[in-house]
């Protein structure tokens, strides 16, 4: 028996235990395997059609958090938005042209690339490398204008003997160690440092800076020892003639809880993106989350009761509800410790997910027993559910979900992969 479809043909024959089998025969007609599907019409496709889950970004709560947190630094203080790691996963370029729009005037990056590509963007705010990279990478940094943190005399020289190569300055900001021992210059060794490498005629010193490490704490005591070395290393450098440039220290949690640090410029990280910072600064300012996560129901099924669901069956379906799956799981960011511990908001409901977490799945229960004052909820393949961000009905917000998988905010939206497209809306 032989079928015909689309220029193949099938040719089937009983094999030697009576069943059959079937061999395709490929003609001639190449062009039949993607006959009605041209490149062109294929990439027009939309990201969101091609899985049902995504990533909104909203274009106002960050031009308001970098507004509002402008209004708190006042005119003299310079803000720096940090945009690292992809802005904390909301998309560098995207915030950071936000950013600048509202006011920030620099922008704060961890790596070389990560800077590279804001230039290629055609950024023209400095650019802030906020670590010390290989001295191999320093004709990137020349060429891109992309201006390090320095803490080593080998770096520095190094750097300043290949900017002088080309006739160009060496421009560097100076990271002091005042106690959270990552990276920079001891706080009591800063003047010597600065003395060692400025014989060098191209170095350019434009600031220096140190990060806290306990700025959002209810103890103050090595916020303080901290601020204090930082103080003292400042006057030291002074002393001996020598202009720090630009000084900064402040982090998101001392720009709301510590005025008196905020210098000449001041580092928004986390709250760029509209997180508090620490447990009292929402008494200082009100943030608004920039991120919200969603997707469509992929499948809906009722699951007799006592029936498991998911890898290793913990959760058991009391029979009541219909279990609807999405297709997101731990690789798109979800994370699988939070398995059983997380609510979802479909249609202003709270839903619970339920069953372990899966690399790309996971799913949820909707109770469709009958309600007084409440309509049954009917879920259908399609319908849109929320799985993070801000929602006036239902607690699914990013901070909710770090606490319950011991974490901070930074992770969750960092960790939330790029498998989901990113729409700014």
């Amino acid at each position: 028996m032989d079928v015909s479809f689309n220029g193949f043909t099938a040719h089937s024959f009983k094999n030697r235990n009576g069943g059959y089998q079937y061999s395709r025969n490929i003609e001639a007609q190449e062009d039949a395997k993607n006959e009605g599907f041209s490149e062109e019409a294929l990439a027009r496709i939309p990201e969101k059609d091609r899985r049902w889950s995504w990533v909104e970004v909203s274009r106002s709560a960050i031009q308001y958090n970098v507004s509002e947190t402008r209004r708190l630094l006042g005119q003299r203080c310079r803000l720096m938005a940090v945009v690292k790691a992809d802005a904390y996963g909301h998309g560098a370029n995207e915030v950071a042209k936000i950013a600048t729009a509202a006011g920030a005037s620099y922008l704060g990056v961890a790596t070389v690339d990560e800077g590279i590509e804001l230039r290629k963007a055609d950024f023209r705010e400095p650019i802030l490398l906020l670590a010390e990279p290989p001295i191999e990478s320093v004709p990137l940094l020349l060429h891109y204008r992309i201006i390090p943190s320095v803490y080593t005399s080998d770096f520095a020289i190094n750097y300043a003997e290949i900017a002088d190569a080309h006739n160009l300055k060496a421009p560097f900001h100076l990271a002091i160690n005042t106690g959270m021992n990552r990276i920079g210059v001891r706080h009591d060794q800063v003047v010597e440092f600065i003395s060692q490498i400025s014989f060098h005629r191209a170095l350019d010193l434009q600031g220096c800076f140190t990060h806290f490490a306990t700025a959002d704490a209810a103890e103050t005591l090595d916020f303080q020892i901290q601020i204090n070395r930082f103080v003292e290393s400042m006057r030291a450098l002074e002393a001996a003639g020598i202009s720090p440039g630009i000084v900064h220290c402040d982090n998101s949690a001392a720009i709301y809880r510590f005025p008196k640090t905020h210098f000449d410029m001041a580092r928004l990280g986390i709250s760029l993106y509209g997180y508090q910072p620490a447990n009292d600064t929402h008494r200082i300012i009100t943030l608004r989350p920039a991120m919200s996560v969603f997707a469509r129901i992929t499948n809906v099924m009722q699951v007799p009761m006592s029936e498991g669901v998911s890898y290793g069956m913990n959760y058991r379906s009391p029979g009541s509800v219909k279990i609807c799956t999405v297709p997101l799981g731990y690789a798109d960011g979800l994370i699988r410790l939070l398995s059983g511990q997380i609510k979802f908001a479909y249609k202003d409901r709270a839903v619970a997910q339920v069953g372990n977490i899966c690399m790309d799945q996971c799913m949820f229960e909707v109770d469709i027993r009958s309600r007084v004052g409440q309509p049954t909820l009917d879920p259908q393949i399609g319908d849109v559910v929320q799985i993070a961000g801000p929602n006036a009905h239902v607690d699914t917000s990013i901070d909710t979900m770090a606490r319950k998988a011991g974490t901070i905010q930074h992770e969750v939206t960092i960790g939330l992969s790029h498998r989901m497209p990113r729409y700014y809306v």
